[in-house]
C-alpha cells in the first residue's frame, strides 16, 4: 500500500499534465488564428518568412483545420494514400 499511493498519484499527475497542456496548446492556437503577429512570430522562430497573402493562407488553413484532425506527412500529398508501391 506504501507504494501503491506515490504510484498512483504520479499516474494520475501525468494525464492531468497532459490534459491541462492540451487545453493551453489549444487556446493559444485559437488566439494565433486571430492575432496575424503572433503568427508571424511563430513562423520566424521556424524559420519561414511570411508576406501578406501567405499569411492569409496560414490564417485561413488554420481556421479549417479539425481539432485532432491528423495533419498529412511532409512529402506526401493528403489526397493520396502511400500503398507502399512503386508504379
Amino acid at each position: 500500500m506504501e507504494i501503491a499511493i506515490p504510484i498512483i498519484t504520479l499516474v494520475v499527475g501525468l494525464v492531468g499534465g497532459f490534459f491541462i497542456g492540451v487545453y493551453y496548446l489549444r487556446k493559444q492556437l485559437e488566439k494565433m488564428q486571430s492575432d496575424p503577429d503572433m503568427l508571424q512570430k511563430m513562423a520566424k522562430q521556424m524559420g519561414y518568412n511570411l508576406n501578406g497573402k501567405q499569411m492569409q493562407r496560414a490564417q485561413q488553413m488554420m481556421k479549417n483545420q479539425q481539432p485532432g484532425a491528423k495533419m498529412p506527412q511532409p512529402g506526401q500529398h493528403p489526397a493520396r494514400k502511400n500503398s507502399g508501391r512503386r508504379k
